[in-house]
């Protein structure tokens, strides 16, 4: 799967603005490689609280419910591993995903994405979600 040059902008601008907001939520008073002053001195306190050692949020899960597998595989990227799990029970492999509609979704829509791969929960289309 290949990812449009528009695509791509997209995505890094969701990436820092992701970023950003961390950044401006953790404090007035933490700024990268400052420790604040109300923590005792020394180099395991100051490296433990600089958002700069904090883990990065990935992205945000659109809500992806009722949607086409393929196009929500190409809607997120290359930059996010995607894994499709049969939904019915019947566990079919999901060999195109255009052929797929999207009944759930891990994480859950809105949720930050911290954990790859992502995992759509798939039926055929034009079978039920049950």
């Amino acid at each position: 799967m290949t990812v449009g040059r528009p695509l791509r902008a997209v995505l890094a601008a969701v990436f820092l603005a992701a970023a950003t907001a961390c950044s401006a939520s953790s404090g007035a008073d933490a700024s990268p490689g400052t420790a604040p002053s109300s923590s005792p001195a020394g180099p395991d306190s100051a490296g433990a609280s600089s958002p700069a050692d904090a883990l990065p949020v990935a992205a945000t899960m659109p809500d992806l419910i009722g949607g086409n597998a393929g196009r929500a595989a190409e809607q997120m990227g290359s930059a996010i591993e995607v894994s499709y799990r049969d939904a019915s029970g019947q566990k079919r492999p999901v060999d195109d995903p255009a052929s797929w509609k999207i009944c759930a979704s891990r994480p859950g829509p809105n949720r930050q994405i911290t954990d790859f791969p992502v995992v759509l929960d798939v039926v055929r289309v034009g079978e039920s979600c049950t």
